[in-house]
């Protein structure tokens, strides 16, 4: 589950106007993840758009990154009044920053006004799957239901009980629960049961919440208001009439001196009621319990984290590293994976442009399920980081390592397509395919890669060494390599690095047949727009291999006494250089 807590009211009013989320995901992405609902034959509705609309969703759509295009185009509908427009700026504005809660809460007003109520339950419904941890959205969503369902039918009040219950599950651990706590105890209590009250304080009472101290205080008050019989189960009712009479018994076996005692065969009758002392007694011992052990929760960490719902501005740093803080802490002190589970989810509310916190996530449940590891990287690359390429790679390595190659393809040809032009990109594709066993594959996407970089001389070159190593080393074809780093070489003949390379590749060969071709790339290396200092070098690695496996002594000497030559030319260039 996933969410956030309300912000106060000032913060929520914020948050409802601009606040929200910095998703990346494509508007198709919330056709799949999110099936907001849309009136039939929506076009007709309200006839034709806006004048300005067509201008200010084309601005949206071309940069979707920029929330304040998508503000300005969902403020434009509202000021309209246009049902067709406000609905499908609301779908794509939501199928980008799903966890915005104000704006699912005024997508199911929209509806909600023009008397579509089962699609305004429905938009609830689909906010909350997105974003299930918002207490704000449950206590909207149940509002909703409140004030549209007919409550004089019976099954009216169980589909409200269950919302509640729905709620509480998904979000009643947050440290900002409070409030839909409240709303469920009180509902209960409008229903006339009071027992169903006192199992709600029960049950908040083991929660930490920002608000636990005013539940321990209302939940004595209620448990002193009521008979016993009234608040407590049957099962509960017995055990404490039983331990009544127990005390009962006690005090009658401990008579004080001079207290006359009955007739034999004659005893005061056990009474079937429990002692307002007793039951007081037991009020302040029950609730007692439940405080301190609750009590064990530190409460801190929450306080120290200011903004937990989504936004687009940065997290300041003191923020991130209480939640960084918050979430070492229950894993390693609290443990239970419930909670570290709603800890995460919560935490990706806040810091779900922070891909720190989604890589602590998916490390927390990889051992325990792939799936759900899975579905934490689906998450945060199809919708909240949908630009952020590491994200991608780190999802596409966890497939790799798991066995699942097909997905770890799809993964990274995605990612090319929405962010093209990334070389870390093109060769974690190659490699993928190289680990595979598929040379042909990876061979094919270099090529690609180096057909397509002919425009952008450096990244050619950086494509035709990566690709002439494989095709050397892997592929045992040191003619194919030879080839494309002089084809290389005819678009970037001053890049140093395809001269050493091919260099290697010639001194790596047969020395008996590979003479010739080493002193041929020395002397293209001379030829070409080299500085001073690396033409010496590669002369003096043309040296050491005459020196080395030179056939004759003749050729040695020619080619020192080149070497010679080049020195006294380019080392004075270079001392002039130097001094001038």
């Amino acid at each position: 589950m996933e969410a956030v807590q309300l912000p106060t009211e000032k913060e929520e009013a914020s948050e409802e106007n601009g606040g929200g989320g910095a998703s990346e995901a494509p508007e198709a992405a919330a056709a799949t993840s999110y099936n907001m609902p849309l009136a039939e034959n929506e076009e007709e509705e309200d006839g034709e758009f806006p004048a300005d609309f067509d201008r200010l969703w084309k601005l949206a759509h071309d940069n979707p990154q920029d929330f304040s295009s998508w503000t300005d185009l969902l403020q434009y509908c509202e000021q309209e009044s246009h049902m067709t427009a406000s609905r499908r700026a609301l779908v794509a504005f939501l199928a980008r920053y799903p966890l915005c809660y104000g704006y699912w809460k005024k997508f199911a007003d929209l509806e909600r006004r023009a008397g579509y109520t089962n699609k305004a339950q429905e938009v609830c419904v689909q906010g909350l799957k997105a974003i299930p941890l918002s207490v704000d959205l449950w206590i909207h969503y149940i509002n909703l239901l409140l004030g549209t369902l007919n409550m004089n039918l019976p099954e009216s009040s169980q589909r409200i009980r269950s919302a509640f219950e729905e709620a509480v599950t998904a979000a009643g651990l947050d440290f900002h629960s409070d409030r839909l706590w409240e709303l469920y105890i009180e509902w209960e209590k409008e229903q006339g049961d009071m027992k169903a009250a006192t199992g709600v304080y029960d049950r908040v009472l083991r929660v930490p919440t920002q608000l636990y101290s005013s539940h321990y205080e209302k939940f004595k008050t209620h448990l002193n208001a009521h008979a016993p019989k009234d608040v407590l189960s049957a099962v509960e009712y017995e055990g404490l009439l039983e331990e009544s009479k127990q005390s009962h018994k006690t005090e009658k076996s401990e008579l004080a001196e001079g207290e006359e005692e009955l007739p034999p065969g004659e005893e005061k009758e056990p009474t079937e009621q429990v002692s307002t002392l007793f039951w007081s007694s037991s009020v302040l011992s029950l609730v007692g319990n439940i405080y301190l052990s609750s009590l064990l929760f530190p409460f801190l960490p929450s306080f120290q984290i200011k903004r937990p719902y989504f936004h687009v501005k940065p997290l300041d740093r003191t923020q991130l590293r209480a939640w960084h803080s918050y979430l070492d802490w229950d894993e390693i002190v609290a443990g239970g994976d419930r909670r570290v589970r709603i800890l995460f989810e919560r935490c990706l509310i806040a810091c779900a442009l922070y891909e720190e916190f989604w890589t602590k996530y998916v490390q927390y449940l990889e051992p325990q399920s792939l799936d759900e590891a899975r579905g934490v990287f689906r998450r945060a690359c199809e919708i909240h980081l949908a630009h952020k390429h590491t994200m991608h790679l780190q999802w596409a390595t966890f497939e790799e390592r798991h066995g699942d190659l097909t997905e770890a393809r799809r993964v990274l040809e995605a990612l090319e397509t929405s962010v093209p032009g990334l070389a870390m990109v093109r060769l974690r594709r190659a490699g993928l395919e190289r680990r595979a066993g598929r040379l042909d594959e990876s061979e094919a996407l270099l090529r690609d890669a180096v057909a397509q970089a002919k425009e952008t001389p450096y990244l050619h070159a950086f494509y035709s060494i990566k690709l002439a190593r494989l095709l050397l080393k892997l592929c045992k074809n040191p003619s194919k390599a030879r080839g494309v780093l002089q084809e290389a070489l005819e678009i970037s003949p001053d890049d140093g690095k395809l001269h050493l390379n091919l260099l290697e590749l010639e001194v790596s060969g047969d020395p008996r047949g590979s003479a010739e071709g080493v002193q041929q790339c020395v002397a293209r290396a001379l030829a070409a727009p080299l500085s001073p200092q690396t033409k010496i070098l590669f002369s003096q690695r043309g040296l050491q291999y005459a020196e080395d496996y030179g056939t004759s002594v003749q050729s040695v000497l020619t080619v020192y006494e080149e070497h010679q030559k080049l020195l006294k030319e380019l080392g004075n260039k270079k001392r002039v250089a130097e001094n001038g």
